[in-house]
């Protein structure tokens, strides 16, 4: 491979590393660094890592299945599939549809945190308390990432096939694609050489405090870990069943700029340029990057243990995309040279979700993002890394943070207008903030 994979894990000061590569039908991987600083394991081609809301093309996958299989119309109201199923706007109960939720264009609140226990019917539990939850906007208005939505996506899995979700994710995908190294929690993860997360605290990188969130959210991306091999197997499937190629379809055109690369939306992959398909994911100081070329049978997986994997993986995904497939990788965004003021009466405001609102303001040809907190959740988020975040024009709609971040520049985008020429969505991430 042209790169070595041991200087580019001390280069980014990454902990740990996995790199695979499928091109001409074979994989090939290798591993670098430690699973974790305090235990000093080495990181080796079969260990586990968290792959985050890479899960969520795997949650789409089985819901194709049930498309294949004639038990799932994806346009028909969820509510048609769920008994009971309630949001707390009754039109969007009515109208919402599983199309909707694999768009994240479902309006459904995606930081709707509540903790459901480890059983069985967690999944079950949490999707009943989205009838409390705020409902952001009618579906199919605007794109708004949502973890919640693939939740209920889950439960609509488990409501079909009659079982629990991580025991169709086995018997649907893990088990017939032997995949050894597949982890469905994070009781199965401790059997193999499991990776710990790592984030950065006063400069210095240490390994997190959680291995995973609350299980209800295994549907989004909590707790499936898996090695980089593995991973690329699961991807092959793709390469090769013709039917799951539906979900690479464009469905949303066009999605806000956050920073990613990413140009649009299909059914669970994220569509960049050049015919690229993949996703990313993050989990509790984990990073996961997945890119597939479908028109070459190239894919390249990285995963690392460490917030600030991103870079590592940028150029990771730059050299073997160009050399196996003559496509260019975005380059990771970052502040222009000489950036001028922002469009502060059509950007300036507050912006509201359940979780923060968000302010812009511009005060002497600086502008700042100002983070206030609505709930504790919100608050421990926050720690102590402060709530002030001076920001610059990126470009007409949005803005980007002056100074990294975890190995990076964050970018928000402005959207929409309201009756005052106002911005009526701030995108935080890929999240819709309302105009307050």
């Amino acid at each position: 491979m042209g790169w070595n994979l041991g200087e580019l894990v001390a280069k980014y000061d990454v902990p740990g590393a996995q790199v695979a590569v499928l091109a001409n039908g074979e994989i090939r991987d290798e591993a670098a660094g430690v699973l974790s600083l305090r235990t000093r394991v080495e990181a080796t081609t079969d260990s586990v890592f968290k792959i985050g809301s890479i899960t969520k093309i795997w949650t789409a996958t089985l819901i194709q299945q049930l498309v294949d299989d004639g038990v799932l119309d994806l346009d028909r109201p969820v509510r048609d599939y769920l008994p009971g199923f309630r949001l707390s706007d009754p039109a969007a109960t009515e109208s919402l549809t599983a199309r909707h939720l694999l768009t994240h264009t479902g309006g459904i609140d995606g930081n709707h945190f509540t903790d459901t226990g480890r059983n069985d019917d967690a999944i079950e539990q949490f999707v009943a308390t989205l009838a409390d939850a705020d409902q952001l906007l009618p579906p199919d208005t605007v794109f708004s990432y949502s973890n919640s939505g693939y939740v209920v996506l889950g439960r609509l899995v488990e409501v079909l096939r009659a079982k629990p979700f991580h025991d169709v994710l086995r018997e649907r995908l893990v088990t017939p694609l032997r995949l050894h190294t597949a982890a469905a929690d994070a009781y199965e993860a401790i059997l193999h050489r499991a990776a710990v997360g790592h984030v950065q605290t006063g400069g210095e990188v240490v390994p997190a405090k959680e291995w995973a969130v609350s299980y209800y959210s295994a549907p989004s991306g909590s707790h499936l870990a898996i090695s980089a091999r593995d991973l690329l197997e699961f991807v092959r499937l793709h390469l090769t069943d013709h039917a799951l190629a539906a979900l690479r379809e464009p469905q949303v055109e066009s999605v806000p700029d956050f920073g990613g690369g990413v140009i649009g939306w299909g059914l669970g992959w994220m569509l960049y340029q050049d015919g690229v398909v993949g996703h990313t994911g993050v989990s509790k100081g984990q990073k996961a990057f997945l890119r597939v070329v479908p028109s070459a049978g190239v894919a390249v997986a990285v995963l690392t243990n460490s917030t600030g994997g991103e870079p590592l993986a940028y150029e990771i995904f730059g050299a073997a995309l160009r050399e196996l497939a003559g496509v260019e990788t975005a380059p990771l965004p970052v502040p222009p040279m000489h950036p001028t003021g922002i469009d502060a009466d059509r950007m300036c405001g507050t912006y509201r979700s359940t979780l923060y609102d968000i302010t812009l303001t511009s005060e002497h040809d600086r502008a700042f993002l100002t983070y206030r907190p609505r709930n504790e959740i919100a608050e421990s988020f926050l720690g102590g890394s402060g709530n002030r975040v001076e920001v610059v024009r990126l470009n007409d709609s949005s803005v980007i943070t002056a100074e990294p971040k975890s190995g990076g520049h964050q970018v928000l985008s402005l959207v929409g207008a309201d009756p005052h020429g106002r911005a009526r969505f701030l995108h935080n991430g890929a999240a819709a903030y309302r105009i307050a």
